[in-house]
């Protein structure tokens, strides 16, 4: 794995590679690649020893052509200011490549979560949730859950912005739980929607799913969903990986039964009855299918040269840099890129936001009818432009497609002088 890539940096080289397609402006391009604005604060926060500690978060606005920013908030030591600038930006084309009105943002705090009580964490959230009370609101900026958060943290965010703005607003927030606005179906979004991106790239490839190999680097929460949707709809799970490694069995895992295991035991590894590898080991494995789940940068163009499958689908946000991309299609491995595959977690916070502004909610059943819809219309829009582009590679493509859409946003509102 690669630590030395700018995930910002790969970001704008995608841009740039899919704007070569494009008859845009170049100085529209440029505006494209950089987020309006950032804010980085300093929460000082009470521990339960009585001690103050102060802990460093960022919130990326990137771009809000299309509608109110949209994206998660995650909890991570390895939270930087260019990661979150980056992971706005992608949220920008995500959204756009799915076409819902919402434009990017990205938040997250340098923290290890398994360090601190619920009391401290719920404080540290009501801490960050009061620096962004300017900035956010339904019409303004929508966070939602990312790396190691979830519905508690948005129901604090949600309860905290209620409190000081003394109103009720359901919509500031998405990622809920029911009983605070959430929706059904958001939970299995992002691995759902990894789910149907992987049916459509076997039947537009004209391979067949049920049966294949397919190895799942992440066992979170969008990986294990993945994983389990995609051995219901026939094919054979060889492999899957946490941080603490991967476990391998080519007759085939049963994610369920793997997921009470990692729950009771902390980690996938030492599941009975499997060959132990590690990371680098799985994403280089010979599958039909790989689907990296975990963090950015997990293949950068020196693994790349020994990754050995025939697809990839992309349930974590940027785990390929630009240089595994290009390696990559050398190869003829067809990559399906995290804008779309992932987009179902945005897609129905979409959803809920809608909901929230309505008053009226939706049973799961809908939920997946309208997400099922939204994700297979985007992979046309995709395949469409690859095709009609003659594009290198379906990630072009999806850029080509988003681009456009925001370029379109940009052009029609004019720039304010």
């Amino acid at each position: 794995m690669s630590d030395e890539v700018n995930p910002f940096e790969s970001l704008q080289e995608q841009i740039d590679d899919a704007a070569a397609y494009l008859d845009v402006d170049d100085d529209v391009i440029h505006r494209l690649k950089y987020p309006e604005r950032v804010l980085e604060t300093n929460l000082s926060v009470d521990m339960d020893d009585g001690s103050i500690q102060r802990f460093k978060a960022f919130r990326s606005e990137f771009n809000g052509d299309r509608g109110p920013y949209k994206g998660g908030i995650r909890y991570h030591p390895g939270v930087t200011r260019d990661e979150v600038k980056a992971l706005s930006g992608w949220m920008v084309y995500k959204c756009a490549v799915v076409d819902i009105p919402y434009g990017g943002g990205k938040g997250g705090i340098v923290i290890d979560p398994s360090e601190h009580s619920a009391n401290e964490i719920e404080n540290i959230t009501r801490s960050f949730a009061e620096e962004l009370r300017p900035f956010i609101g339904e019409d303004k900026d929508v966070p939602a859950p990312d790396v190691n958060t979830g519905q508690r943290e948005m129901n604090w965010i949600k309860d905290t912005y209620e409190t000081l703005e003394n109103t009720t607003e359901p919509g500031v927030v998405t990622g809920k739980s029911l009983e605070a606005g959430g929706s059904e179906g958001r939970v299995e979004a992002t691995g759902r929607s990894t789910a149907i991106t992987a049916r459509e790239a076997f039947d537009y490839l004209g391979k067949d799913i049920v049966g294949a190999d397919v190895a799942v680097q992440g066992y979170g929460n969008a990986g294990w969903i993945a994983t389990k949707l995609i051995d219901e709809l026939g094919a054979n799970i060889v492999a899957v990986s946490d941080s603490s490694g991967a476990v391998h069995d080519p007759s085939g895992l049963d994610p369920v039964d793997v997921k009470e295991f990692k729950r009771d035991t902390g980690s996938v590894s030492g599941y009975e009855d499997t060959e132990a590898l590690t990371n680098e080991e799985l994403l280089t494995m010979d599958v039909d299918l790989l689907v990296p789940a975990a963090l950015e940068n997990a293949i950068d163009g020196d693994l790349a040269e020994d990754v050995s499958a025939d697809v990839i689908v992309e349930a974590a946000n940027g785990p390929l840099t630009p240089d595994a991309d290009d390696v990559l299609t050398e190869k003829d491995v067809h990559v399906f890129p995290d804008i779309l595959a992932n987009a179902g977690g945005v897609t129905v916070s979409y959803f809920e936001w809608v909901q929230n502004r309505q008053r009226f909610y939706w049973d799961e059943e809908r939920v997946n009818e309208e997400l099922e819809a939204v994700i297979t219309e985007a992979f046309d829009d995709l395949t469409d432009a690859y095709a009609s582009f003659d594009l290198p590679n379906f990630r072009t493509a999806a850029y080509v497609v988003a681009i456009q859409r925001v370029v379109d946003a940009f052009t029609d509102n004019g720039n304010w002088p």
